[in-house]
């Protein structure tokens, strides 16, 4: 940088008036020139103005006609230097491929060489290779006066247009042959020596108008998921932790009464952790964790529960091995054997159900009803597209109480989403290892123009409450939600992937007035 301030600094006193950049630095780039030019007119030291004009410029192909000829000067060569005439067949051979296909048919435009039968003759006994010309010419000076001749060469793709910089600079108020260095700090050192009296200071500059200021935005999952948040707790439920993505295979399939066999077990839909493998004996949660002990539950809303003998852990690992093998509680079963060490196996958790599981095992120890919901990533081996991601978030809701009843469910998702501004609601039955009865549950989709899934919900079955300790009478309600879903729906996104990725377009927020973050 100081070895271009300089040089301009020197070249603006050899001139008695502006110079341009091109003709006084040529080989130095425009950048680089520009750097110079704005430190030296920030002290009015110069004072420059930037052209742009287009150049023309020689591609490969036209480098090599400049400096050797035309397609269609080598043929007329080729066939000339034939005494008796040149074969078709052999020009490739003499000239190459390339250049005999082009050439031959330009030689024969300009009238240069003529057919017999099979044979090439030379039709003149001189040529004028003007490709060549002007190409030469475009190298020395970046254009031509006849444009007709630049769009033929750029269509011949000899030549290619280009935008080129330069400045025309002139001496500015201020101008010095030596560039003085400005200080841009008052130290204590320069008031103690007395320095401050003779180096040159930086002035401020009063007139910066500065960033402009804008105000913030939430994202739009953000802002879903706070919603989310809020509703729940004006619901009267309390968070569930879930700081654990990698689970056993215990709590994220086995205590849900999933079968090791199930295809959601197998490694195209699950992400398996590679090292290590397997955990230890899985635990009923994190020992010493304040907050799983503090989690209290709802004022009771029905009967009084019938008090069970609490289930120690290992009788409930028992429980869940004689209900998957022989069945329990009224079921037979899956009838297969079922292996410990495949339940301690280490999975990326394909759902927050897992949470569910163990906030309900505690649950067992004191049943009363209670309200738990958690919204958190979850992960699936899934292929990509516009509605399907492999990491996404889910709303796990569940209600533990007595006397529940299906349609108490159906009534309090419709409420539920009624509070997120979704009214257009449909309820599939459906099939889940760990629900019976179970419900799809469908949005409509404006933008989509039809009905998108969002959810899926259903009432626990016995086999996995009454194995944990639960009293036979207690119903338990659990839903899981996507968060990506009801976000497209609300906002008219028809692509998951502009919510979450690399394809998120950060104008989104910008342009949607919805997205807005709030005053309040």
């Amino acid at each position: 940088m100081a070895d271009v301030t300089a040089s301009v600094l020197d070249a603006l006193a050899a001139s008695e008036g502006p110079i341009l950049s091109t003709d006084a630095f040529p080989s130095i780039p425009s950048l680089t020139v520009k750097s110079a030019l704005d430190r030296l007119a920030s002290r009015s030291m110069v004072e420059y103005e930037t052209i742009d004009r287009e150049v023309v410029v020689l591609t490969e192909e036209g480098e090599s006609i400049a400096a050797n000829g035309s397609h269609e000067a080598k043929v007329f060569e080729a066939v000339a230097a034939a005494m008796e005439g040149l074969k078709i067949s052999d020009l490739p051979n003499l000239v190459g491929k390339d250049v005999a296909k082009v050439g031959q048919g330009n030689a024969f435009k300009r009238g240069w060489i003529k057919k017999d039968k099979d044979v090439l003759r030379p039709n003149v006994d001189s040529i004028r290779d003007e490709t060549r010309e002007q190409l030469q010419a475009i190298k020395d000076t970046q254009t031509h006066p006849d444009s007709k001749v630049i769009a033929d060469l750029k269509k011949r793709k000899l030549v290619t247009l280009q935008k080129a910089i330069s400045f025309r600079i002139r001496k500015g108020p201020k101008f010095a042959r030596e560039f003085v260095k400005e200080e841009t700090d008052l130290t204590a050192d320069m008031l103690a020596s007395g320095a401050w009296k003779t180096v040159q200071l930086k002035p401020y500059n009063f007139r910066a108008k500065g960033a402009p200021a804008q105000s913030g935005a939430l994202h739009p999952l953000n802002k879903v998921r706070q919603e989310f948040r809020s509703i729940f707790f004006e619901m009267g439920f309390e968070e569930m932790p879930t700081n654990r993505f990698v689970e056993t295979g215990f709590w994220n399939f086995d205590a849900l009464f999933v079968p090791q066999q199930h295809p959601a077990r197998d490694l195209q839909d699950t992400f398996y952790i590679a090292d290590p493998k397997t955990a230890d004996p899985p635990r009923a949660d994190p020992p010493n964790d304040p907050h799983l002990s503090r989690l209290a539950s709802m004022p009771s809303s029905g009967g009084a529960p019938t008090q069970p003998k609490p289930v120690d852990f290992q009788e409930y690992w028992d429980n869940v091995r004689q209900v998957h093998e022989t069945g329990k509680y009224g079921s037979i079963g899956y009838r297969y054997p079922w292996n410990p060490e495949e339940a301690k196996r280490l999975v990326l958790r394909t759902h927050t159900t897992s949470v569910s599981a163990y906030m309900l095992h505690k649950l067992a120890q004191d049943p009363r009803p209670a309200r738990y919901f958690s919204i958190d990533r979850v992960f699936r081996n899934e292929a990509v597209d516009a509605t399907h991601l492999a990491e996404f978030h889910q709303i796990e809701g569940v209600i533990a109480d007595f006397g529940l009843a299906l349609g108490g469910l159906i009534g309090f998702m419709e409420v539920f989403f009624g509070k997120m501004g979704i009214h257009k609601l449909r309820f599939k039955p459906a099939y889940n290892p760990y629900t019976e009865p179970s419900m799809e549950i469908f949005g409509y989709h404006d933008g989509l123009g039809k009905w998108v899934e969002i959810g899926n919900s259903g009432m626990f079955r016995s086999e996995m409450l009454e194995a944990m300790g639960l009293p036979p009478d207690m119903r338990v309600y659990g839903w899981g939600l996507s968060l990506e879903r009801p976000t497209m729906i609300k906002y008219g996104v028809s692509n998951i992937r502009e919510l979450l990725g690399h394809k998120v377009d950060l104008n989104f927020i910008e342009t949607n007035p919805a997205v807005r973050l709030d005053k309040d």
